[in-house]
């Protein structure tokens, strides 16, 4: 037997499925036992996938994506003094676009990402020095 998590619009349920060999005859199943119906339960987060490239580390100056979606557009370039707010990119997710923001100002030491990048949450995308 196996144990399955199903969301059925939105709401998961744990069931257990028992595998049947095809070529042996069918074993006779026990009664079916009547259990007390429960309040369906929420599926736990699921991880998102890896990103296509290996994300930059975190560390000081960094500017993480607040999302997954696609990088529509790289406004800065290595090198280039930014003020704090000065938008450094836009992402794209369901069909919204997402301006990315300096949080202080500083320089663009390095950016992890190029227009038409697919990017997970919390990937570096600037990091400013």
């Amino acid at each position: 037997m196996k144990r399955l998590r199903i969301t059925v619009e939105g709401v998961a349920y744990d069931v257990t499925v028992e595998e049947i060999d095809a070529t042996s005859p069918a074993a006779p199943s026990p009664a079916p036992v009547p259990r007390p119906a429960a309040a369906p339960r929420v599926a736990p987060p699921v991880a998102a996938a890896a990103p296509a490239a290996a994300p930059m580390a975190a560390g000081p100056g960094a500017v993480p994506s607040p999302l997954a979606g696609t990088v529509v557009s790289v406004d800065v370039s290595v090198g280039q003094q930014v003020e704090a707010g000065t938008q450094l990119l836009v992402l794209e997710a369901m069909k919204m676009n997402t301006s990315i923001t300096a949080p202080q100002a500083g320089t663009v030491a390095s950016l992890g990402v190029a227009a038409g990048a697919t990017v997970v949450e919390g990937q570096v995308l600037v990091t400013l020095s």
